[in-house]
This record gives C-alpha cells, sequence and structure tokens, in this order.
C-alpha cells in the first residue's frame, strides 16, 4: 500500500480518555486515534478491521483541524497524549505531520506505534516513537534494510523518545527479539507476550498472566537479554478483549 499523500487523515476510530496499555507510554492517560491501512497482514493482528475491509464503511478521510476538534467534543481538556495507531500509521504523509504541529500547539503529546516499514519525515516530531517490527509468527518478512534506515536516522537525530517492540508468541518469536537486540543494542527493548486469541470473550487475564509467566522465566535465564523490559498488554488485562478501550 502507497503512502497516503493527501492532507486528510484515514481515520477509523477515535476514543478515550483511556490508559495506554503498551510500550514506553504504559500507564499513561491518553487518546486514541486509529488511522485505516497496513501494508503488513499479521496473522495475530488485534485490529484487522483496519485493513481487511470489514469496517471500511467506518472510514472517514478527516483533516488535521477535524480530528483535534473531534478529540475536544470527545474529551475536553481530559487529556494532554494522543496515541496514534493502525493499521500503520507510517502510510500516511503531510496529513499526520499536520495534526502532530497541531497537537504540539495545544500543548499535547504525540505517540505512535508502527513497524519500522517506512520512513517518514514527521518521525521527527513525535515524542514517544514505538517500532514494532512483527516476528515471525505474524507470517510477515522484516526489510532490514529500511528498518536499519529507519533506526540509523532516529540515532542520528539524538532523540531519546524512540524504542523497539516486539510481541512473542513462542521461542521462535523469541529468538527473534533477540536478533533485534543484537541488531540495535543502545535502543531500550520492550517484549510482551502475545494474545493469541483475539475473539475470546469475558475474562482472558488468568491465560494472559499465564502467558506473561512464561515470557518473564525465558528471560531471567537468558544472559543476553539483561536489558530488555518485559510488560503485559496492560489494557488486556483490565478490559479484554474489548474494542475501543
Amino acid at each position: 500500500m502507497e503512502a497516503v499523500t493527501v492532507s486528510k487523515i484515514p481515520v477509523i476510530e477515535m476514543f478515550g480518555p483511556t490508559i495506554q496499555g503498551e510500550g514506553t507510554v504504559i500507564g499513561v492517560k491518553t487518546m486514541f486515534v486509529r488511522t485505516y491501512g497496513c501494508d503488513y497482514r499479521c496473522s495475530w493482528c488485534d485490529s484487522a478491521f483496519t485493513w481487511d475491509g470489514t469496517a471500511k464503511n467506518k472510514v472517514q478521510m478527516m483533516a488535521a483541524d477535524e480530528i483535534m476538534n473531534e478529540l475536544l467534543a470527545l474529551a475536553g481538556d481530559n487529556f494532554d497524549c494522543v496515541t496514534i495507531s493502525g493499521g500503520n500509521p507510517a502510510l500516511i504523509g503531510e496529513g499526520m505531520g499536520t495534526f502532530i504541529n497541531l497537537l504540539h500547539e495545544r500543548g499535547i503529546q504525540a505517540a505512535i506505534e508502527t513497524q519500522g516499514s517506512k520512513w517518514q519525515e514527521w518521525f521527527n516530531d513525535v515524542d514517544v516513537l514505538t517500532i514494532s517490527p512483527k516476528p515471525p509468527s505474524s507470517g510477515m518478512t522484516t526489510n532490514w534494510e529500511i528498518l536499519d534506515n529507519i533506526m540509523s536516522k532516529m540515532e542520528n537525530l539524538g532523540r531519546s523518545t524512540h524504542s523497539l517492540k516486539v510481541v512473542v508468541f513462542d521461542d521462535k518469536d523469541f529468538d527473534y527479539a533477540k536478533d533485534i537486540h543484537r541488531r540495535y543494542p543502545n535502543v531500550q527493548l520492550f517484549l510482551q507476550p502475545g494474545n493469541d486469541d483475539v475473539t475470546e470473550e469475558g475474562d482472558i487475564s488468568a491465560r494472559l498472566l499465564g502467558r506473561l509467566e512464561w515470557l518473564f522465566n525465558k528471560v531471567i535465564l537468558d544472559p543476553e537479554m539483561n536489558r530488555v523490559r518485559v510488560l503485559p498488554q496492560l489494557h488486556a488485562l483490565i478490559w479484554h478483549n474489548k474494542r475501543g478501550k
């Protein structure tokens, strides 16, 4: 999928305020803006509706100020962080840069997660950039040349707010995470256990905690992983597989 170069952003949902459940800003109160479109087709994607066409009728092409107005209508002044996710927000060009600048004009922090498959100049302006390359269980293949280029550019900018995150489902994924850590040893790496059933209803916390314990033990026994941080999907422990949380 090619980058969207028009000034409007394809938005499939907005919600909040809620609590960020993953990565560097885990535990932070935030609004969410979820964009439509992705260049990956991960087998275990928990937001496949952003690219598989099942919710395409809900997509709105919105200008930056329209998104800002909608966020203010939802939450007033009850937030100072906006998490932009997808799909893959890095497919969006100048419109996203405009939106990030608009957030900053209001003193609002912009947090974005992307898989590291495409560079955008507005990465320079993101407050918290999480790069989440996808492990073998996803069925996707990492383009190391592109990822190396992104990581090099972020390092050259001297930013301290970019980090890596790998979702781990099995031993092969853990080995992939080790490869990532070896390749970019100076960048903080977060690991989280994967949720292998995103359609299960009811309380899934016991299953997720079991997976978290498994990942804890993998890291504890591995001297190469002394500096990684292992986190749960905090929102899934509390709100399980509910949408809009």
